[in-house]
């Protein structure tokens, strides 16, 4: 059988190009499910029927956030959309094997079917308002940009913003100038290259986009360096679902977790010899959180004492935010323009013991060795989070957008 379906693989590789664009226009103008049984069959999996396309809010102001969904931001943001008066939201996003909500998920598969496209595409129309995430097109398909979907999006009457969320508009030559702990000096981080180019084409839409009056918004106050005109629309975490855990600081031996996704960025590398050291010496126990689910994270970060977020970036985001609403010691390094940015938008300092590569090891030997204040500024992590990332703040962000009277 595998013999026979080679020598048919190699057949249609001898067709005549005209012959297999006629085929393929053939497949594409197929029903949806038709297509993906075929597709199905050729690739000897089983068929999984599409979703339908996204549901469509019965509400007057009607947001479609998507398509990236990173961190499951896209459906956070679109929840505390609908805190606003008529307003229902919805997002979309491709399938992720790390348990993230959304209201419309679709597998890469699905979304590159053309059929498939056009359902989605006339549920999108039928939305007042669209949010681009990161950059990309909503619709993927060969030679497809956002830019294009956006205008086209616009000139069906439809208000479009664009939202970036980190290093889809995060330039590693500026970062690496101004943070001496940058994942991009030194040539540290492989993909620079490549990195620097996706972030300048990015950029260049943004300001395209800026001149034609289409609000930005970025979702963590670093990347206001990047994009100076853009709109802080801070991350949501529901403070409720991370509470849970003993007190940190109370065990003789405290646990510190480390997620050692996207090490280069983290700085994994500056992190691990200091806590495999420590461990060592038996002054802490030290759990990688690697391979998780939202799930797993959540019992990790709840029966830690200690979390250590990034070293490299100078931010803070979901997992930072994650660690503070599970009422963790958490210690990463933020700088100070985001820690200002934290701290006017809420009313209090961002509760985040800052350390470096250099100080990373001190700092830690304070924390155990003087354990009331950093229990103190633990507890008054949950509060600030509720402050500034249970929903309330991203809704008044994205008031002024979805402000119909604004049209």
């Amino acid at each position: 059988m595998r013999r026979g379906a080679a020598l048919s693989a190699g057949a249609w590789q001898r067709l005549p190009r005209p012959i297999v664009r006629v085929v393929v226009r053939i497949v594409h103008s197929l029903p949806t499910r038709l297509t993906e049984r075929l597709r199905a069959l050729a690739a000897r999996r089983a068929y999984i029927p599409p979703p339908p396309p996204v549901d469509v809010p019965s509400s007057s102001i009607r947001l479609f956030i998507a398509p990236a969904n990173y961190a499951g931001q896209a459906w956070a943001w679109a929840r505390a959309a609908e805190r606003l008066p008529a307003v229902g939201a919805r997002n979309m996003a491709t399938v992720s094997g790390y348990g993230f909500p959304a209201d419309c998920s679709v597998s890469r598969t699905v979304l590159a079917s053309r059929p498939w496209q056009r359902r989605q595409r006339a549920a999108i129309e039928r939305f007042t308002h669209v949010l681009i995430e990161a950059e990309l097109p909503v619709l993927p398909r060969p030679g497809a940009s956002a830019g294009e979907e956006i205008r086209m999006l616009r000139d069906r009457g439809i208000r479009v913003a664009t939202v970036s969320h980190g290093s889809d508009i995060r330039l590693p030559s500026a970062h690496a100038l101004r943070d001496p702990w940058s994942p991009f000096r030194d040539g540290r981080y492989p993909e620079q290259a490549q990195l620097e180019g996706i972030v300048e084409r990015n950029r260049v839409l943004l300001e395209s986009l800026r001149g034609e009056d289409i609000p930005a918004f970025v979702s963590t106050p670093d990347l206001l360096l990047d994009v100076p005109w853009a709109t802080w629309l801070p991350v949501v975490v529901d403070v409720d679902e991370w509470a849970g855990g003993d007190a940190p600081m109370e065990r003789r031996v405290p646990v510190v977790v480390h997620a050692p996704s996207r090490a280069t960025l983290k700085g994994t590398d500056l992190v691990e010899p200091v806590l495999h050291a420590l461990a060592a010496e038996g002054r802490i126990e030290y759990r990688a959180a690697a391979g998780l689910d939202r799930a797993g994270m959540r019992e990790h970060y709840r029966n830690a004492d200690i979390v250590l977020d990034q070293f490299r970036l100078g931010i803070y985001g979901v997992a930072t935010c994650e660690a503070l609403a599970a009422g963790r010691v958490v210690i990463s390094h933020v700088a100070e323009q985001s820690r200002s940015a934290a701290a006017a938008a809420s009313g209090v300092e961002l509760p985040v013991i800052e350390a470096n590569g250099d100080t990373l090891r001190n700092t830690l030997l304070d924390v155990l060795a003087n354990r009331e204040g950093p229990r103190e500024l633990a507890a008054r992590g949950p509060d600030f989070v509720a402050r500034l990332h249970d929903g309330r703040a991203s809704a008044a962000a994205l008031t002024r957008f979805l402000d119909r009277s604004a049209d």
